[in-house]
């Protein structure tokens, strides 16, 4: 059995899909791994760690690829990529096939079998294997520290001899895992946080860390079976609206993490809410990709608007490589140490499991998508 780790080919990825610690795993059960060089340099795991770990190292994408088994990836292949895949191997990665479904239908169509991790089913046997909460732990936290980076206030309260200081009111929009470890680290650094989430049920676990709950006029029951945010009705936007208006002149720096899976990002921030705003105040919008969640927001840059900065944050985890490469490398060397057989070392996939059947997209030429997903 191969398993290929290319290096990711995509503008601004800094991140691989293998570190040492799974390629050493992998190549003790026997299993012949081949990496791309340079592969992991952005995520400071060089090419003679891999080599120490008992991987092969390969000039180019198809070279590492070539009789793959496996392909671990962090996000979809190119164009071109996939190209070089072979037939029947089978693609592990990010797929982003929510928002754009062209790497997808590519992948079916060369006869690939593709394992999309953000389908990954919430349950508690897949914790150990999921991506999307893992590298938004680590966006959350960069979230805060360069939404601080960038604002030119002190953020705890300081005593001094001329005067005090007052902390930074720091507002959370979205308490999923990226806004949890968001509240966590602001209250670290000495601020007073406020949270916001449509989900009710969060209530505890924001309070836990120490900050408020920002509470709403009623909402609609605004949480899927699957534990993720969905879209408001009318009234409930109204409602989720006064309650943000009336802090946001109050507010310094606001991280905003919500997203609803397969739709555009949720409008939580106006036009007219940040005029409210003090001048000065900074916006970190991790949904930035998806649309964004401010008003203004624009993906990959900064803008200014009344006074006002919006960070439209592209890939926050890749920023941090070195601690997000390991992670992912975990994740996806859990999901896919169940389809070895290890005594023969070949692939047995059991797509009847649930956590296979719901994230497979792509299968003896076929695009899954629109079958449960």
């Amino acid at each position: 059995m191969k398993i290929a780790i290319p290096k990711e080919s995509a503008g601004g990825e800094n991140r691989v899909a293998a570190s040492q610690d799974t390629v050493k795993k992998l190549t003790e059960m026997g299993v012949s791994v081949v990496v791309q060089k340079n592969a992991g340099a952005e995520s400071e795991i060089s090419d003679e760690m891999y080599r120490e770990a008992g991987a092969a190292l390969a000039d180019d994408f198809a070279s590492t690829v070539e009789k793959a088994d496996i392909v671990l990836k962090i996000l979809p292949p190119s164009n071109e990529e996939i190209k070089a895949l072979p037939k029947g191997s089978c693609l592990v990665c990010l797929m982003n096939a929510r928002a754009d479904l062209k790497a997808a239908k590519a992948v079916a169509k060369a006869g690939i079998t593709c394992f999309a991790m953000e389908f990954l089913p919430r349950i508690s046997r897949a914790q150990n294997m999921d991506v999307l909460s893992s590298q938004s732990n680590l966006a959350g936290y960069k979230a805060v520290i360069d939404a601080v980076s960038a604002y030119k206030k002190a953020v705890p309260m300081m005593m001094t001899a001329a005067g005090m200081i007052s902390p930074a009111q720091v507002l959370i929009l979205g308490a999923g895992v990226a806004g949890l470890q968001a509240i966590a680290t602001a209250k670290r650094l000495g601020a007073v946080v406020t949270a916001f989430d449509v989900r009710p049920a969060v209530k505890e676990q924001v309070e836990s860390l120490g900050a408020k709950f920002l509470e709403t006029a009623k909402i609609e029951q605004a949480e899927t079976t699957g534990g993720y945010a969905k879209e408001l009705d009318e009234q409930s936007k109204k409602n989720q609206e006064e309650a943000l208006m009336a802090v946001m002149p109050k507010t310094d720096i606001i991280i905003t993490t919500a997203l609803i899976p397969g739709k555009k990002a949720p409008l939580l921030i106006t036009e007219e809410m940040l005029k409210q705003m003090k001048s000065g105040s900074v916006v970190f919008d991790l949904a930035a990709e998806q649309g964004g969640n401010c008003y203004g927001t624009v993906y990959g840059k900064s803008v200014t608007q009344y006074g006002v900065t919006i960070f439209g944050q592209s890939n926050a985890a890749s920023a941090l490589s070195a601690a997000a490469s390991p992670l992912f490398a975990k994740n996806l060397y859990n999901f896919i140490l169940p389809m070895i057989d290890r005594e023969k070392l070949t692939l047995n996939i059991n797509f009847e499991d649930e956590i296979y059947k719901a994230s497979c997209i792509a299968k003896d030429g076929q695009l899954l998508i629109g079958e449960n997903k």
